[in-house]
């Protein structure tokens, strides 16, 4: 008996390095390729993420991030995220981008064949030092500064082009309305229905506009858990780290990722974080008026998509199972909460918020 051919969507997470499970690397190979090809010794410790084998460094005299992609994910994708990183580095090194460490021969990588035959790439970071945002909890006045920042990445990032950017990413938003067959696998019916009232809201209102959006090279997983900050430092935000998701996309698609993982936190105003976000984003990086109504809708596409992909995911790749419900645990509920304020209402907050006094010069925390 023949296997089916691929669907789509297992394409797109093929494409995206989600397709299937794969063996972690072993630590001890981890540290003689630092050793050797860095020139850096210490302590590895294990970092759960969402599909790389990710370690921290403790060395003698610094801390590091060393990741291992995925075997499959395409070397050229592995670049991408890396030019990114060195592309700001260069022409914007004011920003708190994490750094990458080049190899004793001035590398950015190290290139290792995986048990299979297939082809993974060994990257070390610069540790950022602080608290995630997600552990931080900023009043609105400093997720404004977050936003900001947003802004200011999109902006240095307008120039940037490299030849795997318009890969094939799940998580990229202009294939949302493509992804319905994912409903399937979400056992809840409420959960379900939720669902299909997003799609259909999606397919009503982003769907018609889509090659008419804004487009550049984005983060594309500018979460809580992707931006370093500090209360005590000048500015807030000390790094913006994890490029996995770079891509070129929708410009409102950037700010989506951040409102989605805000929206529905407080039960009795659900937009409230997610508008306060956005206003300190447009002051950096102002959106056209025609895609500013477009923005909230996209957010809730993320946000469910979230909840979708988790259900997908823990079916195939078990061992990350704990840590993809972990990231996703209230997002349904976040969806209905949010659903339930008339998106007239929020379009109008936008609008306000876009106009408001700026706080202090792009970044500063303000008086």
């Amino acid at each position: 008996m023949s296997t089916p051919p691929p669907s789509a969507v297992d394409r797109l997470f093929a494409e995206s390095g989600m397709g299937s499970s794969h063996d972690p690397i072993e630590v001890g190979l981890v540290g003689s390729l630092l050793a050797e090809h860095f020139d850096l010794v210490g302590r590895l410790h294990p970092v759960a993420t969402e599909k790389d084998d990710t370690f921290r460094l403790e060395a003698e005299s610094s801390g590091y991030l060393v990741k291992v992609s995925p075997p499959d994910e395409a070397p050229s994708v592995v670049g991408l995220q890396t030019e990114a990183m060195r592309f700001l580095e260069a022409t914007a090194p004011e920003l708190p981008v994490q750094r990458v460490r080049l190899t004793v021969d001035g590398r950015d990588h190290v290139v290792l064949a995986s048990n299979d035959g297939r082809t993974r790439i060994l990257r070390v970071f610069d540790f950022v030092e602080g608290s995630v945002w997600a552990q931080a909890h900023p009043d609105d006045e400093l997720l404004a500064v977050v936003g900001e920042m947003l802004g200011r990445v999109d902006v240095a990032l307008e120039a940037f082009c490299h030849p795997a950017d318009r890969r094939g990413l799940v998580w990229d938003l202009r294939h949302f309305h493509h992804l319905t067959e994912l409903v399937e696998h979400t056992p809840d019916a409420g959960h379900r229905r939720l669902a299909e009232r997003v799609f259909q809201l999606f397919d009503a209102t982003v769907v018609p506009s889509l090659e008419d959006l804004e487009t550049q090279v984005i983060h594309g997983d500018y979460s809580p858990y992707n931006v370093v900050v500090d209360g005590h430092r000048e500015g807030y935000v000390c790094g913006v780290i994890d490029f996995g998701d770079t891509v070129r996309s929708a410009v409102i698609f950037d700010p989506a990722v951040a409102m989605a993982n805000l929206l529905g936190r407080t039960a009795d105003d659900p937009w409230r974080e997610a508008c306060a976000f956005v206003a300190g984003y447009q002051r950096t990086r102002p959106l056209r008026d025609r895609e500013l109504p477009l923005l909230p809708v996209a957010a809730l596409a993320r946000l469910t998509l979230r909840g979708l992909i988790t259900h997908w995911r823990a079916e195939r790749v078990p061992e990350r199972r704990d840590y993809l419900l972990a990231h996703a645990k209230d997002d349904w509920t976040n969806v209905e909460r949010s659903l339930a304020v008339p998106m007239e209402d929020v379009i109008g907050r936008l609008r306000v918020g876009r106009t408001a006094p700026p706080s202090g010069a792009p970044g500063s925390i303000g008086s």
